[in-house]
């Protein structure tokens, strides 16, 4: 992936970053496909016992994290196995912070970011990655614009020197903006406009976030995006990419005492320019009544169906409620002994797929989504009534104590599969601390977890698994002349 394309922008099927330890290492790739769960951990005589869901298991453990005197936050995880270092710099400014009218612009400032500063002119720092052997790439969420490297551990002062040059000295000129303007533009011609799963996906969350930037795109509707400008960038760029608003993560093979002495050195010399301030965002009305999306398109072989529902985050949820909703995900519809495919797909027949997710990365609201296709020519709406039957029933009957140590099996057992990939546990402590939580929120996951009572799953059902928080969205097939 080139470095100036981010994640996809308008994702149809996100997984919350907590939650992905639970289905794959691929948490790294596009958050806009669904992702097949693994298959059941092996479980001995210990595992189905309360106490060995509850086992020990911290994510990232010897993980540390300390504060440069410029504010600038930095985490270390230490991971020896080999001589390699992943190196991420956050700043805790995304999409849903672009100001009324210029959607887009957080994005279109990660893309800027690449265009060279007073000190190194464009095309130089991602030359020195790629002749150390390494990769790199950058990304825009609603919350957050994060930086990252992987490359050999003898390279890492080189990368901070050069990433904490560009937080202060950056060029923006209209000799840069404008064909790099044509360039967002395309990409959301791309990903968006020649993708009707993506289009469905912006009505989707344009109606489940009525009033919140949330259901405003992170690339950015297209007549915004054509009026930006350089002051526009540096405008954001001066206010926000300064060092008390960002966050350091580097996993690998390091010290933290390496890591600081190198930090303190780049880093630790970057002036505070701005004081960003709170984040005042627009929030939800309470949800009256469920909405209906339909999209109809020619280039749609195969009609699906999804439905979001309002939830709340890890970060702005009440304690147990994220994590409650994180296993009822997994009981409910992540892999082939779920609920809905069991049902839908091999005991009904109904369905090619079905499943069910929980985004909870954000910091404001998450999503809950269910989703399914139909086998053959199965009417959409009799498919609609089957996945609302499922739901009904684990609203109204709550799951089985085998289910929720099943689920809690998977959990455990993939948060230890974590601590294989440094550049997953890098965006999974990145994304969680620049929405406000501490690190030992993403250590301790995995206990919290395991206290997930099946009295805690029925509430989180109850509360929120209501039509009136959701929007239902369908993708349907349609003649050529039918398309405006």
């Amino acid at each position: 992936m080139d470095q100036r394309v981010s994640t996809p922008a308008s994702g149809f099927r996100r997984a919350s970053l907590f939650a992905a330890i639970a289905v794959s290492a691929a948490i790294l790739s596009a958050p806009a496909v669904s992702r097949a769960a693994p298959a059941d951990a092996p479980a001995g005589p210990a595992a189905t016992t309360p106490a060995a869901a509850k086992a020990a298991v911290k994510i990232a453990p010897d993980a540390t994290t300390f504060t440069l005197s410029n504010g600038m936050q930095v985490v270390v995880v230490p991971d020896h196995r080999a001589p390699i270092v992943t190196h991420m710099v956050w700043y805790k400014i995304g999409a849903a912070d672009d100001p009324a009218g210029k959607s887009g612009i957080a994005h279109f400032l990660e893309h800027l970011m690449f265009k060279g500063t007073k000190a190194h002119p464009a095309g130089e720092f991602s030359s020195k990655v790629s002749e150390g052997g390494g990769q790199e790439n950058a990304f825009t969420t609603a919350d957050a614009t994060a930086y990252y490297q992987t490359i050999g551990k003898q390279q890492l002062g080189t990368l901070m020197a050069f990433e904490a040059d560009r937080m202060e000295g950056l060029v923006i000129d209209d000799a840069v903006v404008a064909p790099e303007r044509d360039v967002i533009l395309e990409e959301r011609r791309m990903r968006v406009d020649n993708n009707p799963a993506s289009q469905l996906g912006e009505a989707i969350n344009a109606a489940l976030y009525q009033n919140h930037h949330y259901g405003i795109p992170i690339i950015g509707w297209q007549q915004e995006m054509q009026g930006l400008t350089a002051e526009d960038a540096l405008s954001q760029y001066r206010r926000y990419y300064t060092p008390n608003n960002a966050i350091l993560v580097v996993a690998g093979d390091v010290t933290p005492d390496e890591v600081r002495r190198l930090a303190e050195a780049t880093f630790g010399r970057v002036k505070v320019r701005a004081e960003p301030g709170p984040r005042h965002r627009p929030m939800e009305p309470p949800p009256l009544a469920p909405r209906t999306v339909t999209l109809a398109d020619p280039r749609v072989t195969e009609p699906s169906w999804t439905r979001n529902y309002l939830v709340p985050s890890y970060a702005s949820a009440k304690p147990g409620e994220a994590e409650a909703l994180d296993v009822l995900a997994d009981i409910l519809g992540r892999g082939p002994t779920s609920r809905l495919y069991s049902q839908l797909v091999v005991k009904d027949g109904i369905a090619s797929s079905a499943g069910a997710y929980y985004s909870g990365e954000a910091l404001d609201y998450g999503s809950f989504a269910v989703y399914a296709a139909p086998r053959g020519d199965v009417p959409l709406a009799k498919l609609e009534a089957a996945v609302d039957a499922v739901i009904a029933d684990i609203r109204d009957n709550g799951v089985t104590p085998d289910e929720l140590d099943a689920a809690k099996r998977r959990t455990r057992a993939m948060a230890i599969y974590a601590q294989d990939s440094q550049s997953m546990l890098a965006r999974i402590i990145g994304t969680a601390m620049a929405t406000g939580q501490p690190l030992d929120a993403v250590q301790e996951w995995p206990s919290r977890i395991g206290d997930v009572t099946a009295a805690d799953i029925a509430a989180a059902a109850a509360a929120y698994l209501d039509a009136r928080r959701s929007v239902t969205g369908t993708l349907i097939p349609a003649p050529a002349e039918s398309r405006s």
